[in-house]
């Protein structure tokens, strides 16, 4: 008989989250640390602290490229010690049960069609709004079994390098890693800023969260980063919806806390860009789940496979 818990775990370029799952998507126990440099030893430890007689399996969401078939990680650009390491063995060899890997951003997908915002419509285009930019599509009620690297589509001929070492990446201009690269670049290049003083005193230097709250404080170059980074944004999910005729864009993850100003700045720029009929079907909207989506997500890979 199956057993009524699995473990997910979503492992992103800032933070690691595992959680203990039941089959319904409820979150029954979780653990959330950053990602450093000793992140297999935390992964350990915190499926350790949850593990139990009644996990059925063991799902991995992680942000990158990876070969499913041979259970590989063959890119990963915000945490590259995971590339080509059989990660997948070591977790089943220690745990003695069966272990799942996928891209976070499809987890995150199937998690919100299971227990999100996303169980109400057919099909949908999900963004990951973080460290990078993921992204993951259900199509007439099933996840399309594609790369979905959508952060990685071209919005500027030759333009910024981003972390998969293309010029140009939607991720290059609207995930966290470019807010805040934009902030310390403007600074240092002479830009006047109620920043400054933040970002040469603080040895973390500055977070999107920073940038939100100058920016409603009216720093006009703070308010500037956040919609130039929604304009890019909303390119792209005009894009998105120009290419899958989506019922919904939903979008997830920490950036997710400045929508009135960097994702509405993205849905108007959105409005203008789409096909005003595929644009007039279609919702944007928040994900219900949050940062849970891809936990969800990974735990139910293990569901899926009986």
């Amino acid at each position: 008989m199956d057993k009524p818990y699995s473990i997910g775990v979503d492992l992103g370029g800032t933070n690691l989250r595992v959680a203990v799952v039941a089959r319904d998507g409820r979150i029954v126990e979780k653990i959330k640390i950053s990602t450093c440099a000793e992140v297999i030893d935390h992964l350990i430890g915190s499926i350790e602290r949850l593990f139990s007689d009644e996990i059925n399996g063991i799902g991995l969401a992680i942000a990158g490229v990876m070969n499913v078939d041979s259970r590989r990680i063959t890119s990963c650009p915000n945490i590259r010690l995971l590339e080509d390491m059989h990660i997948v063995d070591i977790i089943e060899n220690k745990f003695k049960v069966p272990v799942f890997l996928e891209n976070d951003a499809y987890a995150a997908t199937l998690g919100e069609s299971v227990a999100g915002v996303g169980k109400g419509f057919d099909s949908f285009v999900l963004l990951t709004l973080g460290t990078g930019i993921g992204g993951g599509v259900i199509y007439n009620g099933s996840p399309l079994k594609i790369a979905a690297e959508l952060g990685h589509i071209i919005v500027e001929t030759g333009g910024r390098r981003c972390g998969c070492g293309s010029l140009g990446c939607l991720e290059a201009y609207t995930s966290a890693r470019a807010m805040i690269e934009a902030a310390t670049e403007g600074i240092k290049g002479g830009r006047d800023s109620a920043m400054r003083g933040h970002i040469e005193a603080g040895a973390d230097g500055i977070q999107p969260a920073d940038i939100y709250r100058y920016a409603i404080e009216g720093d006009a170059f703070a308010m500037e980063i956040l919609k130039t980074a929604g304009r890019y944004l909303g390119s792209g999910i005009a894009s998105f919806i120009n290419i899958f005729s989506p019922q919904a864009v939903i979008l997830t993850g920490g950036l997710t806390g400045a929508w009135d100003i960097y994702l509405q700045e993205a849905i108007r720029w959105a409005s203008e860009n789409a096909f005003k009929e595929l644009y007039a079907k279609t919702q944007i909207i928040r994900s219900s789940l949050g940062d849970d989506a891809g936990l969800i997500g990974a735990a139910c890979l293990t569901f899926e496979h009986k």
